[in-house]
């Protein structure tokens, strides 16, 4: 059992080194195939779960359902409108090229696109942490009160299309290895929030985040919080040295209230519909959201 994390990252190298270009060439592949792997890590919540406590419930489901959804389409479409089609069009207007990266072997090109993504995200992570305006579009993450399979996907819109940035634009790469990187991200990141006990190899978790120390980064604890900021490369931790040993069941902020979809995204303007209404609402714990 302690196997399954690391197979499930093979088969899906294995699966796009060998997938026919019909295939890679659609750009409805990757949607497909990470679809069908984060349905796969959200059944095996019900073949080995974690926490009782955890346990899914149907408000829980649909939640994750919407948040997925707005992940695919609106978020999506921000990203790549936003950001993905203007670097394109700075690196043919700069002759920015990469094409070294076009001869790499499959695994190492796969690797640079995980790196690429992991460490903008880790960055940018770490800085919701530590500024109070990105806090306030992060914090809604925080406030989850129990981690399943889609829970990644859950927060502020604005704190969604600002994780899903990244320079992949400017580099390239061949479609087959960066859909790869990305459904390689998309496991471990599943797996990081999913409410499953398939603890994996001390190898991978050297490496890669696990649901362990994730929820350790989600519990009520200030100090715990400001640990393990790597979404799917917990080796990123090790390096700038805010990695944190442990794990937590209780999860959440502010007194663990659960916060409505409505409330996650109205979160980040809380200051102006006090001031608007002349409520003075401001007392939450949130860790990070006192730092300057």
């Amino acid at each position: 059992m302690s196997y399954v994390q690391p197979v499930m990252v093979a088969a899906v190298l294995l699966f796009w080194a060998l997938a026919p270009a019909a295939w890679t060439g659609s750009a409805w592949s990757i949607v497909i195939a990470t679809l069908s792997t984060t349905a796969m890590i959200q059944a095996l919540e019900w073949v080995n779960e974690r926490h009782a406590s955890w346990r899914l419930t149907w408000r829980e489901f649909l939640t994750d359902v919407f948040y997925v959804t707005l992940s695919y389409t609106v978020i999506a479409w921000a990203s790549k409108t936003l950001a993905d089609e203007p670097l394109t069009a700075l690196k043919h207007g700069l002759g920015i090229t990469t094409m070294w990266a076009m001869h790499l072997p499959f695994v190492a090109q796969v690797a640079l696109a995980v790196f690429l993504v992991e460490f903008g995200q880790y960055w940018m992570h770490r800085l919701m942490h530590n500024q109070a305006f990105f806090w306030s579009t992060h914090a809604p993450h925080h406030h989850l009160t129990q981690l399943n399979a889609m829970k990644g996907a859950v927060g502020n819109p604005i704190e969604l299309f600002l994780i899903s940035l990244s320079v992949l634009a400017l580099f390239d790469l061949p479609q087959p290895a960066m859909f790869c990187a990305l459904n390689v991200l998309a496991v471990v990141s599943t797996f990081a929030h999913a409410n499953t006990r398939f603890d994996p190899p001390r190898w991978y978790a050297f490496v890669f985040t696990t649901i362990r120390h994730h929820s350790l980064h989600h519990s009520t604890g200030y100090a715990e919080t400001r640990s393990n900021y790597g979404n799917s490369l917990i080796l990123l931790d090790r390096i700038f040295g805010t990695f944190g040993e442990g794990e937590a069941e209780i999860v959440g902020q502010d007194e663990r209230r659960r916060l409505s979809i409505g409330e996650q995204f109205l979160f980040p303007a809380r200051p102006l519909i006090a001031r608007y209404t002349g409520r003075d609402d401001q007392h939450e714990h949130d860790g990070a959201g006192a730092a300057a």
